[in-house]
Parts: C-alpha cells; structure tokens; sequence
C-alpha cells in the first residue's frame, strides 16, 4: 500500500510558542515518518528575517526536518505571508524543496492544487498591495541586504500595524474572494484546492457535495492538524485526535 501524503500550514512556529513547536516536532517524530511526503503550505514560521537569521529555533526546526528527510520522507515548502523570504540556504539545511504557488500534484489518483491562499484574498485590497511589493526580487534583495537587527526591526513594526488594521477590518475581507476562487479553480477543473492562511478550517463542497476546496488549520497553542490523502482519499487528522473530516 502506498504511503500517505500530508499537508499543513500555518504553524507560526515562534519561541514565544513553545506548545507548537513541540506539537510539529512530534508530528515530525510521529505520524510524518510514516509518510510518503510531507507539504508545508506557507506561514510554517511566525516570521522570517532572513536566512542569515541564526537564532536557535530556526536551526533546531532546520535539523528536525533534514532528519526527517534523512528517513526518506519528500519534503515540500511554499511560501507563506509571513516566511515569504525563505531560501535557498535554509530548504538546503532542512532538506526540502521549495514551491512555487500556485503548485498543481496528483496524489492517491486525485488532483490537488496546493496554495498557501493569501492570494485568493483580494478583498483586502491593502494587502495585496503590500504583497506585491514584498514578493518582487528587488525589494527582497534590498531588504535582505540591510543588517539583521534592523529586518528584525521593521517586521516588528510591520506586524504591529497589521495587527491593528485587523481590527477595522471586517472578517469576510481577510477570507478568500469566492471570485478569485472560481477563476483559479476553473483553469484546473479537475482539482481540489488546498490551501491555509485564512485560519477557517473546513472542506467546501459544491452542489453535488464533491469536495472543491480543503482549508487548513492553523496550529497556534499546539492544537490544529493537517490533511492526509491516501487510498481511502482526503481526511482532516487533529494533532491529538483521530480523523475530523472526510
């Protein structure tokens, strides 16, 4: 029988969290090591200054992935929201490949298109102007040239004031544009979309109730969980508890 692939997102691993980052490290010692890939879609870090960025956590998550890989699992990474400037460096340390987004697989006879969502929130127009300018090569390269402390700096105030712009926004602005998922899901009829950031898990089904659209769980607190394919198709699997949905 072959062996299942996994999918998660939005760990927002940080030291100020030490129960999630226990949690994904269990998940790395357990349930992963049986799988046959593992896909990390976006927001695995809280945040992410930098490659160059040697703070302890980064390493330790670094070298429990490589060991995973070591095992013969496949490793994938998108970009999220908050740890768009991974690179190179670091997908060679922890032993994974990076994605592009959207990335289109076949797993277990199904089509999955894997994304990490912030771009089917278009709603929120203020975003994806910043998002924009933060994913272009020469913003990234000029800011990744400043010194450390000071990119540490400037994501601190970054996320103080998106913190409080949430707070006049409306909730249905920071969730996926029903339009922009369509569009996307009509250039890959076939597909199931899965995708985080929006922190809403649940599967979306159409009309005849086929599954369209699996959002992830965050894993803030250590709690959360992630998406398995295998023979019997797709099913939600709490972090401690036995399958959610199907």
């Amino acid at each position: 029988m072959s062996k299942p692939l996994l999918f998660a997102s939005d760990l927002h691993l940080s030291e100020s969290d030490p129960a999630t980052v226990q949690a994904f490290v269990d998940f790395l010692k357990g349930p992963a090591r049986e799988a046959q890939a593992l896909y990390l879609l976006g927001d695995i870090f809280e945040y992410w200054a930098g490659d160059d960025d040697d703070d302890p956590l980064n390493a330790y998550i670094a070298a429990e992935l490589n060991a995973l890989a070591a095992q013969g699992v496949q490793l994938y990474l998108m970009h999220g929201n908050r740890d768009f400037l991974l690179g190179a460096d670091f997908a060679a340390s922890a032993g994974l490949t990076l994605l592009a987004d959207p990335t289109m697989i076949s797993a277990m006879g199904q089509t999955l298109l894997l994304s990490h969502g912030d771009a089917l929130c278009i709603d929120d127009s203020a975003y994806q102007q910043f998002r924009r300018m933060v994913r272009e090569p020469q913003w990234q390269a000029a800011f990744l040239a400043r010194p450390l402390q000071a990119r540490k700096d400037d994501i601190a105030r970054i996320r103080a004031a998106s913190e409080m712009a949430k707070q006049s926004k409306a909730s249905e602005i920071m969730d996926v544009n029903p339009g922009a998922v369509a569009t996307l899901l009509a250039r890959y009829p076939d597909a199931q979309l899965v995708h985080g950031h929006t922190h809403r898990p649940a599967c979306h089904r159409d009309e005849k109730q086929r599954a369209q659209r699996w959002v992830l769980p965050d894993w803030y607190g250590g709690k959360g969980g992630y998406l398995r394919a295998d023979a019997t198709g797709l099913t939600f699997v709490g972090i401690n508890q036995d399958a959610v949905w199907h």
